[in-house]
């Protein structure tokens, strides 16, 4: 299985949600990286990703996106074969 980095905050439901959907689908590790506690940390979210907002979720070296893209991936069926790639 793909290594999963996640970047996220201490209150975020959709964190919380997006850690969820990927235990469901197997994953026993997910490594969390919290930006509200370091700001080098949220700088480097923002510069790799183009993005400010959390969950910002990598699956290996692909960037999924947020949870809405989580879902989305997962819906159209890309979620699990890019878990096992």
């Amino acid at each position: 299985m793909q290594p999963v980095k996640m970047y996220t905050t201490a209150v975020c439901p959709y964190c919380i949600r997006a850690k969820q959907i990927l235990k469901s689908k197997g994953v026993e590790q997910i490594e969390e990286i919290r930006i509200d506690t370091d700001p080098a940390a949220r700088s480097h979210m923002m510069e790799i990703t183009g993005r400010r907002t959390v969950p910002q979720i990598f699956i290996g070296e692909t960037h999924v996106g947020g949870h809405d893209d989580l879902v989305a991936l997962d819906g159209r069926g890309g979620l699990m074969p890019l878990l096992g790639a």
